[in-house]
């Protein structure tokens, strides 16, 4: 129940029809050998038909997201009931950031936003109740109605189904206070006014406020126990190590603490008592390569389930045998693929599982877990489904970088192409501290492998899930071996003979939008072109712009970019920063903006479009709006795409699909910018 990002594109192999419903039409194929098709776009990047299934907590009912006035909103019907009688309970003009039932079955709670500017509230809505008069839909409660603020649910009660508490940034912006909010009338009570830098709160399952945070200027963590109105420290990590906690033993008594502190490399599970603060050690990864992954509770036993880690892939470890074999048997049915315990009723006899992998679109099942009775509910892409022999394999690989540090990552090469002199495009992941790319289906990927490039993943130094020190590795290493994980990538595609050296591209969004930034920037001959999504240009900008509410990470910030308070740190910002050396910047370059994103403003693209342009430079520019950190609007998403396809294909020789429905070509043509007429006035901290 907590909060909850983007997108990719473009080869030309072979003649294809499109048909006008999206899917495609083959033409010229060989009797002897299956020629790959051009799909659609749509089939990756338009609304799925149903998504986000989730049982009601006593399984009577499903709920589910469907396009309702082309925007995914939440439905709900019975579950015996076919999916076609399901009526709508919401009906945002944005797409929402998640959905969940509440305890008792009684509400649906949902979070939006406005335009994408991350200013979130938090709305209930009656899955029992008759249509407002001339809606189609119930009417929905705003729980926060407070304008600027991003609510935070922070637990909610077992014990009393009606009973949440969130965290609220209405009187600082910079910092949430806890709220006791009673979902059936609405009422906020005020627990902590939080004016000691609190960045987190944890209850036990007696819904007792048990452990706090707090965070120094300098990033350092202190765990503090709450003993009446005290606080006392009890456990502290550096802003360079991270720890957590991830729940109760089931007598209330010690707490699950996962960490890296001290010598510890790798994230891992102790057992903490917070009177004495002894810690056991319980667990950490048994091949001794990656991250401690996530613990499952049981909340009913309150025993643990199941530990996790991912690597390649994920592997689980199973302390309840029931839920082994009942995981077995799933995975004996759907062999090669990954299966998720979507959501279940309370009980856990009742569960709705989603099955995917690399090669297959997704698909819905509901599982007794007594009868081990399996029926399917839905496929969210049924299109894509009768397309999967012409998805691509995701391969994991390794290779080392500038300094020897092994970077692993994942390749895939498009259906029927032997891995030779093929274009490329490098597609890097956001973050950059802490997510990663991981094993599965991708539809940014797929759709280019399906326009006929290999694609290269790479988990750069600073991604997470690898141990403290291959995270650490990336701070002040913007634009130096952080770039140099994502060079010599490409260089080990070149000696393996499997990328065409003329014709590679990067592209990625947010950090990733900075990495293709940079690679063109700094290594201006490796690339053939760059398209950058909703990247930072200048870091100056980007760090006087934050959102107030990162303010507990300002340090963290700092020690990744440079501090800019002193002459080092300058000095490095600047260096990092692609906009001082777009006179290097001689590849064309698509950008992608959105004109509401609170976390990279509209600046940073206007900045590198007015100096690229000031040089001579070649470059295109899409601005959005209605739009956040990405394009979450499907008519939004579609054109950006089909401009990223179009744009591949004219630098780097790909198919494209030339066609496009009517309200995303007008679309496409809205979001283009004349960057003739883009204008910027550098502030005091641009750095200029």
């Amino acid at each position: 129940m907590k909060n909850v990002l983007i997108a990719f594109a473009a080869m030309v192999l072979l003649s294809v029809g499109l048909k006008p419903n999206g899917a495609f039409s083959q033409v010229n194929e060989s009797e002897t050998k299956k020629v790959t098709p051009l799909l659609d776009r749509e089939l990756f990047f338009g609304n799925p038909q149903i998504a986000g299934g989730k049982l009601s907590p006593d399984g009577k009912f499903i709920s589910f997201m469907k396009p309702y006035q082309g925007i995914m909103n939440v439905w709900v019907k019975p579950f015996a009931e076919p999916f076609d009688k399901a009526r709508p309970l919401t009906d945002s003009n944005r797409p929402l950031y998640g959905y969940t039932w509440t305890e008792d079955g009684k509400y649906i709670l949902f979070v939006k936003d406005s335009g994408g500017d991350e200013n979130m509230n938090l709305f209930a809505v009656d899955p029992n109740a008759e249509p407002e008069s001339g809606k189609e839909t119930p009417a929905a409660r705003n729980l926060t109605p407070m304008e600027e603020v991003t609510a935070r649910i922070v637990h909610a009660s077992q014990n009393n189904p009606d009973l949440l508490w969130v965290g609220l940034n209405g009187r600082d912006k910079a910092w949430h206070d806890l709220y006791r909010l009673e979902v059936s009338s609405g009422n906020l009570t005020p627990v902590y006014q939080n004016t000691d830098r609190i960045t987190g709160y944890e209850f036990d399952w007696d819904d007792n406020l048990r452990l706090l945070s707090r965070t120094d200027p300098a990033g350092n963590t202190t765990l503090l126990r709450k003993d009446g109105d005290d606080l006392v420290p009890i456990y502290e990590t550096t802003v360079t190590e991270n720890a957590g906690v991830t729940g109760w033993d089931a007598k209330n008594e010690n707490f699950y603490l996962v960490t890296n502190k001290g010598e510890l490399d790798l994230m891992t599970l102790f057992r903490m008592n917070p009177e004495t603060q002894e810690l056991e050690l319980l667990e950490s990864d048994p091949q001794n390569r990656v991250d401690f992954g996530g613990l499952q509770m049981d909340r009913n036993t309150r025993e643990i389930i199941s530990t996790s880690y991912t690597e390649d892939k994920t592997r689980y470890y199973w302390r309840d045998k029931t839920w082994e074999a009942n995981y077995q048997f799933l995975q004996q049915r759907f062999p090669g693929r990954e299966i998720a315990f979507q959501s279940s009723t309370n009980d856990y006899r009742k569960f709705l599982i989603a099955v995917h992998g690399d090669r297959y679109a997704a698909e819905a099942w509901y599982f007794d877990a007594e009868s081990r009775e399996l029926i399917h509910q839905y496929t969210p892409r049924p299109e894509l489904k009768e397309v999967e022999e012409f998805l691509a394999p995701m391969t994991s690989i390794r290779y080392p970088s500038s300094d020897g540090l092994e970077i692993p990552g994942y390749l895939t090469v498009p259906v029927g192409a032997e891995p030779k002199n093929l274009p490329v495009v490098v597609l890097v992941h956001g973050g950059p501290k802490g997510p990663r790319d991981r094993w599965g289906y991708n539809a940014q990927v797929q759709f280019l492998a399906n326009r006929g490039y290999a694609v290269l993943q790479p988990n750069f130094r600073a991604s997470g899930g690898y141990g403290k020190k291959f995270l650490n590795a990336g701070d002040s290493q913007w634009g130096k071996l952080m770039q140099d994980d994502i060079t010599w990538g490409v260089k080990y595609l070149i000696e393996q003979g499997i990328a065409d050296k003329s014709r590679v591209a990067i592209m990625g969004g947010s950090y990733g939008g900075y990495a293709t930034l940079a690679g063109l920037a700094f290594t201006p001959d490796l690339y053939a072109c760059g398209v950058d999504i909703v990247g930072p240009s200048n870091i100056f900008t980007l760090l006087d712009s934050i959102p107030p509410y990162w303010e507990a990470g300002r340090a963290f910030l700092y020690g990744m970019v440079g501090d800019p308070a002193t002459e080092e740190g300058k000095q490095r910002i600047r260096e990092a920063s692609p906009l001082f050396s777009a006179d290097k910047i001689s590849r064309p370059l698509l950008i992608v903006q959105g004109a509401n994103d609170p976390r990279v403003k509209q600046a940073e693209a206007d900045q590198i479009v007015i100096a690229l342009r000031d040089h001579g430079h070649a470059v295109s520019y899409l601005l959005a709006d209605d739009e956040g950190h990405g394009f979450a609007k499907p008519v939004n998403r579609m054109a950006m795409y089909a401009e990223v396809e179009a744009f591949l294909a004219d630098q780097i020789g790909g198919r494209y699909q030339e066609t496009m429905p009517e309200d995303v070509g007008n679309r496409l043509e809205e979001l283009r910018v004349d960057v003739s007429e883009v204008t910027y006035q550098p502030g005091e901290d641009s750095g200029q």
